[in-house]
């Protein structure tokens, strides 16, 4: 084994990749999971499960969050037998899930209190971008933390961007949000622009893709819009989720995004629809007044 010993929590679509990609670089790795069938693959290729998070944190130099919600961090940390319980002063806690900035702030000073350091680390790329390494991951913390993680880092993704201090990184996976689902729902709507006017959607695809609309989010979701392949790539109540937390933080500002609020409708309406499930290329059958089981 080499270099710190690291813990991981959250084994999911893109949690338990991230794991594996650390476990295969020689680190000594402890896990936890609610459901242990989750982390079964990480422990029968040498991963440590532990019973709890606390346990799994007294094993730990490094500890790695990978959860849904703020309030999910905020159980594993400081719940009953939390990862706080556990994390000796020196730590580092690495929260690499999507929560709002104000939330990675408090949390930061909780740690901070104990001697623990904490860097909020959220990143893009998906469950594909997990798999293969390719993740951009945006840091807020201190610098002296993120030296520490950096071939933790590397480890993980291909991008790797220092934002500021604690909540940067959450207000930088905002931003991504705002352009990235904002986008999604631009494509929809030329989607359905095209299907009314008779010409096929795979075609105008194409001939987008070709010009300065092109790029990933029209490559995937639009392909999925034109194939009206709806299951889920991402979970649209994520996005959901990640739009409550922008657009909270925008009415803390007193910051105006118009177009992000025309977004969150749509998003609102998919969710009334009972579309959480799906992908969030189902943008596309809102606009089309279709309920969730329409193909």
């Amino acid at each position: 084994m080499v270099g710190p010993r690291l813990g991981f929590i959250g084994l999911g679509a893109m949690g338990r990749p991230m794991a594996g990609h650390l476990l295969a670089g020689g680190y000594s790795l402890a896990v936890w999971a609610r459901r242990q069938a989750t982390a079964q693959p990480l422990v029968e290729a040498g991963a440590t499960l532990c019973a709890t998070p606390a346990e799994l944190a007294r094993r730990s130099d490094i500890v790695f969050t990978m959860v849904t919600t703020g309030a999910d961090v905020e159980q594993v940390l400081f719940g009953p037998e939390g990862l706080g319980e556990g994390l000796a002063p020196g730590a580092l806690l690495i929260d690499m899930s999507t929560i709002a900035p104000g939330h990675a702030r408090r949390l930061a000073t909780r740690l901070t209190a104990q001697g623990v350091d904490m860097l909020d680390a959220p990143v893009s790329g998906g469950a594909a971008g997990a798999g293969a390494a390719t993740l951009a991951i945006m840091v807020g913390g201190q610098s002296t933390a993120l030296e520490r993680a950096r071939p933790l880092f590397n480890r993980l993704g291909k991008t790797l961007v220092h934002v500021g201090d604690h909540g940067a990184g959450q207000v930088a996976k905002a931003c991504n949000q705002v352009v990235m689902v904002g986008f999604i729902a631009a494509v929809a709507e030329a989607l359905h622009l095209a299907q009314a006017a008779g010409a096929d959607p795979a075609r105008v695809c194409q001939a987008l893709a070709g010009g300065s609309a092109g790029s990933r989010v029209l490559e995937v979701f639009g392909g999925r819009m034109a194939a009206r392949d709806f299951t889920a790539g991402v979970e649209a109540r994520l996005h959901h989720k990640d739009y409550a937390i922008l657009m909270g933080e925008a009415q803390r500002l007193g910051v105006p995004l118009p177009v992000s609020g025309q977004v969150w409708q749509q998003l609102n309406a998919l969710m009334a629809k009972g579309g959480g499930s799906d992908d969030t290329s189902s943008l596309l059958r809102v606009l089309e007044g279709h309920d969730r089981g329409a193909r």
